[in-house]
């Protein structure tokens, strides 16, 4: 599968000057929400990933996502593995698992989101699952900005990779683009404004 075709296809890989949630820049970046607007094609990488998860042997009981960025990825991911799913959101800034959602002592958890970068917002709601009893089981999204180190990729682990060692970390592509602290931005520094795209910008 050539995913990174099916993000160009959808008009989802982006070039620009973006402002990403980390504060970081980066002249790319990958837009999920156009690929997953198309139900069929959120039922093809859905599939893929729920494929790879399965040959590994991995147990789950329940896909949970962080809002709003992996919903439509983990709820896909859930259906394609026939387990249960919950979402983890933030309220006042804080990550929660509310909506009378549910998590009996260890319930075997596989985070979910649309693209991981360090991993930290699917770490956050990690943390929230296991406060409840839950256990982590593995991490799993679309696709991999390149700081951590997937299942099936020669792609050596970042510093800032947040996502632990010791579970397995499925993903369906690498993407590694150069991210620039604001002050070290090749591109500020040719005057260009950074925008902010996503969840958290528009």
């Amino acid at each position: 599968m050539d995913v990174k075709k099916i993000y160009m296809d959808a008009d989802a890989l982006l070039e620009g000057h973006f402002k990403l949630s980390s504060g970081n820049h980066s002249q790319f970046y990958l837009q999920s929400a156009k690929v997953l607007e198309d139900p069929k094609t959120a039922k093809l990488l859905a599939e893929a990933l729920a494929s790879q998860i399965k040959e590994s042997g991995v147990e789950i009981d329940t896909v949970c996502a962080p809002a709003l960025g992996g919903l439509i990825a983990g709820f896909a991911l859930a259906q394609a593995l026939d387990v249960r799913f919950i979402f983890a959101e933030r309220v006042d800034g804080i990550m929660s698992i509310r909506r009378g959602f549910e998590v009996a002592q260890d319930e075997k958890v596989l985070m979910c989101e649309d693209i991981i970068t360090t991993g930290g917002s699917a770490m956050e709601a990690a943390t929230v699952v296991e406060s409840l009893g839950g256990k982590i089981v593995g991490v799993a999204a679309l696709a991999n900005r390149g700081f951590c180190k997937r299942q099936n990729s020669d792609i050596a682990t970042k510093p800032n990779c947040k996502l632990p060692q010791n579970i397995p970390f499925f993903a369906l592509a690498d993407f590694t683009f150069e991210m620039y602290a604001p002050d070290a931005c090749p591109l500020c520094r040719d005057g260009n404004e950074a925008i902010k795209p996503g969840s958290r910008g528009n």
